[in-house]
């Protein structure tokens, strides 16, 4: 098989973001203070061209009801939200306080505070207060790695047809192919169960740390 996928290095990428819609004055300003005030854990945070391309799948799937597993500082949260078909909603659920307590504030400044729900607290065990019904439209998962399997047995069933599941991190920097933690463990795993989970359709794009797109059959 011939392999077409293009390595980037940091010109080629940098021409890549270039070349999509990019960050507006908010958003550069919230990755400059997540990279400055949390340096350890910036990260965290997702590239630009996934906070793109995740605003840009909202406004595809005509997306009202949205879930986010892993929050951090609200890049991606931010960018979904601006997506979100009028009346449309996003719930947020996260452990820490403090990385969303920088969300909150540039939600506010980018006048969708209004559009999300933030829910403190264990993801596996506040998911299940979602409705049991099929109703999502698009989910967000980039969380801590060991709850992804038990995080998407949650959100499938709820997803309606036609809705759409997006996981981040699912090459764990290559070390799929070799794992040398629990994190890249689970990672295989849950890899291992969506391709051959026949509700969804799925396909796995080299995208930043790599991304999963799944759809509701």
């Amino acid at each position: 098989m011939t392999v077409k996928t293009l390595p980037l290095n940091d010109e080629l990428h940098a021409y890549v973001v270039a070349h999509g819609t990019p960050p507006d004055e908010i958003m550069r300003d919230l990755i400059e203070e997540t990279e400055r005030s949390l340096p350890d854990n910036a990260q965290m945070q997702v590239a630009p061209e996934q906070a793109a391309f995740l605003s840009l799948l909202t406004r595809l799937v005509g997306a009202r009801h949205v879930v986010e597993v892993g929050t951090f500082t609200g890049l991606s949260s931010l960018a979904m939200a601006r997506g979100l078909v009028e009346g449309g909603r996003l719930v947020c659920f996260d452990i820490s306080d403090e990385f969303t307590s920088v969300a909150r504030r540039y939600w506010v400044r980018a006048g969708v505070s209004d559009r999300i729900e933030l829910r403190i607290g264990p993801a596996a065990e506040r998911l299940r207060e979602l409705p049991a019904e099929p109703h999502l439209d698009l989910c967000f998962i980039d969380a801590d790695k060991t709850g992804y399997p038990t995080y998407w047995e949650e959100l499938v069933p709820r997803m309606r047809p036609g809705g759409l599941l997006v996981v981040d991190n699912v090459l764990r920097d290559g070390r799929v192919l070799a794992p040398q933690d629990d994190s890249d463990t689970a990672i295989v795993r849950f890899n291992d169960i969506a391709a051959r989970d026949d509700r969804v359709d799925v396909v796995m794009l080299p995208i930043a740390d790599g991304l999963t797109l799944a759809r509701r059959r």
